[in-house]
């Protein structure tokens, strides 16, 4: 059982770090026990589990490794933590950025290095509200995913690029995913290596990469983008909440629109995302005027 610790330059929250790569409450392939953070994913070694630990007496997290995948995912910690991100290229434009930084001064961008698990479950999200997206990769990794390496049987590791294209149709319409996004993931998986090539590259040849899939557009690299490379300009366009969210934080009006949106964001150019993520940090939020979307299921149909 390999493990690791890595100490953090400055104030460091493991969980606020970490969170984004959690797909909804019960996702298989992430939880959270205690004070421990248990992920587990496929690697270029193989499956792999981590189990995380922030000691903040000491000023450091603790790793644990399980699986042939162990040694690439401990390898790569200090950058899956956000070694490598610099939250201090962000100047505050705004009070509401301002004080989501003062209160949140532990957070920082991970980045992965892994594109699938996160293509995924962002072609899952597409036009869909996020619990349906979330019941989707629940059903598909329990049924189709693997058990993961380590002590703890409930986590499960998603299946090979092979096995998604395995997945019969029939189960895909089980889960409620429909054609359109089973398509895009197949045709991702088909080439999984090119795809998973993208982790190498910067922002701008890695959408390039992405978004040459059909089905593949800007919002879905950029989510996808966000967490692989830790890519600190990738906001998202094309999202039915962000813009309003956004554009209340920072003037008071409702109905942003995403050009308006990016122009609010300007002056935060090559820190975008970054902003975008303090500003949900903070709370601020429109009122709530309608009730929410029904949760679909074509599983019924």
């Amino acid at each position: 059982m390999p493990a690791r610790t890595w100490v953090p330059p400055g104030p460091y929250d493991l969980h606020r770090t970490l969170c984004v790569l959690r797909r909804g409450p019960g996702d298989p392939a992430f939880a959270v026990r205690g004070g421990e953070l248990w992920r587990a994913c496929r690697t270029p070694a193989g499956p792999g589990t981590l189990r995380l630990v922030a000691r903040a007496a000491e000023g450091r997290v603790e790793a644990e490794g399980w699986g042939p995948g162990a040694d690439w995912l401990l390898e790569r910690l200090p950058e899956l933590l956000g070694e490598r991100d610099d939250p201090a290229l962000l100047t505050a434009r705004h009070r509401v950025v301002h004080e989501a930084r003062r209160r949140h001064p532990g957070v920082r961008l991970a980045r992965t290095g892994l594109v699938l698990e996160s293509l995924i479950p962002s072609v899952l999200e597409q036009k869909v509200t996020a619990d349906e997206a979330y019941r989707a990769w629940r059903l598909l990794l329990q049924r189709h995913g693997e058990p993961a390496p380590g002590p703890w049987d409930r986590l499960r590791v998603m299946p090979e690029p092979r096995g998604w294209a395995l997945i019969p149709s029939w189960e895909w319409h089980r889960a409620g995913v429909d054609a359109k996004r089973s398509s895009t993931i197949l045709r991702a998986v088909r080439v999984a290596r090119r795809m998973e090539e993208a982790a190498r590259m910067d922002l701008a040849d890695a959408t390039r990469r992405l978004t040459a899939i059909p089905g593949i557009g800007p919002w879905t690299a950029a989510e996808t983008l966000q967490r692989t490379l830790g890519a600190p300009d990738a906001i998202t366009v094309g999202d039915l909440h962000l813009p309003k969210i956004i554009g209340y934080a920072l003037t008071g009006r409702r109905g942003t629109t995403d050009e308006e949106m990016l122009d609010l964001l300007a002056p935060y150019a090559g820190q975008r995302h970054r902003a975008a993520r303090l500003i949900l940090l903070s709370g601020v939020t429109p009122p709530r005027r309608a009730p929410r979307f029904p949760v679909g299921d074509i599983a019924r149909l």
